[in-house]
């Protein structure tokens, strides 16, 4: 299974529209996961339309509308694999002991907010993955999304995207 990972849209407000690149992604995909942030329903409504399977959930800067769409926390089993969508984490530090307590049971965790990809993995294995933002890469050098394969209930070949810049 081919999994497309992303967060922090921040469509119109970051940008006009997804890249091309990430929507060319989305449809090769079997599960996208959106960490949040995504600021309209618009973009909601065009990963759902494109996704094959679509897991999201909403962000700090989501409003009423996407939050009444979108839970703070999702579960899927994907490929075997135990797979847990949040937004925030909190702070950098400590993050992989406090992630390991909050999501028991899980394989794999996405998470957004920061905007900075992240690639670590937790005591009993967890691995938390952050796509960083395709729109808005504040202080980061590129804009970002990530990839990855998923076989037998492992996560496989994991690869961040740079992108050369938004629409």
């Amino acid at each position: 299974m081919r999994l497309v990972l992303t967060s922090d849209t921040h469509v119109p407000r970051r940008a006009r529209a997804l890249p091309e690149e990430l929507l060319r992604a989305v449809d090769d995909a079997d599960v996208v996961v959106h960490a949040g942030d995504w600021t309209d329903t618009a973009t909601l409504d065009l990963l759902a339309s494109r996704a094959a399977q679509l897991v999201a959930v909403h962000g700090n800067n989501d409003g009423p509308e996407l939050q009444a769409r979108l839970p703070e926390v999702a579960h899927a089993t994907v490929g075997g694999l135990r797979l847990a969508v949040v937004h925030d984490t909190g702070p950098a530090r400590g993050r992989e002991e406090r992630c390991a307590q909050r999501f028991p049971g899980t394989d794999l965790l996405v998470f957004g907010h920061s905007h900075i990809p992240w690639d670590t993995t937790g005591p009993g294995g967890l691995r938390l993955l952050n796509p960083g933002s395709p729109t808005d890469r504040r202080r980061q050098p590129h804009h970002t999304y990530m990839t990855a394969e998923v076989a037998d209930g492992r996560l496989l070949d994991v690869t961040l995207h740079r992108l050369t810049s938004p629409r």
